[in-house]
């Protein structure tokens, strides 16, 4: 009976021990899971930032650009503006009647005030040295006694810019 008893009690012993083997494995199967779960988890919340961050940089880049070709239209508005001006000023220097001259002085000083509004500044080069950044050369004349050569003796056709940007290059006649 002793040894039945012995029997039965290191079956049982084997049973628990196998239950404790399958509740280990079980355990360590679910800390496995766990730990996967969380590196996913990390994983994602790492895409997440990613793509949250380059979402944020798309918007900034579009809205910059849309700032930059509503500024450009503007521009080239304005740009388009410029030919009218030309024809004022030679239309006021050829004007004998005073009342007309007056007249286009008074449309003259409006269209440089839409300018002015507008940020856009006339380039003035003459009698300065030669600058190709803001003006274009058109043809060259001699330097006369005492002069200096690469100056601007005479504006051809005036030159705009807004800021640094030239909207029209002025063209000038330099001295050689």
């Amino acid at each position: 009976m002793e040894n039945e008893e012995m029997k039965k009690e290191t079956v049982e012993m084997d049973e628990l021990k196998k239950e404790e083997k399958t509740a280990k494995k079980k355990v360590g199967k679910k800390q496995e899971e766990l730990e996967k779960a969380l590196a996913e988890a990390e994983e994602s919340k790492r895409k997440w930032y990613a793509v949250t961050a380059e979402y944020e940089n798309y918007r900034r880049r579009t809205q910059n650009q849309a700032a930059q070709r509503y500024a450009e239209g503007r521009n080239d508005v304005v740009s388009a503006l410029f030919p009218i001006g030309d024809n004022l000023e030679r239309a006021m220097a050829s004007c004998a009647d005073e009342n007309t001259k007056k007249g286009l002085e008074m449309v003259l000083s409006a269209f440089k005030k839409v300018l002015e509004g507008e940020g856009v500044e006339e380039i003035d080069p003459l009698g300065k040295p030669f600058d190709a950044a803001e003006s274009e050369a058109i043809m060259a004349m001699p330097a006369a006694d005492g002069e200096e050569a690469g100056i601007v003796k005479q504006v051809y056709v005036k030159g705009y810019k807004k800021g640094e940007k030239v909207l029209r290059y002025a063209q000038v006649i330099v001295t050689n």
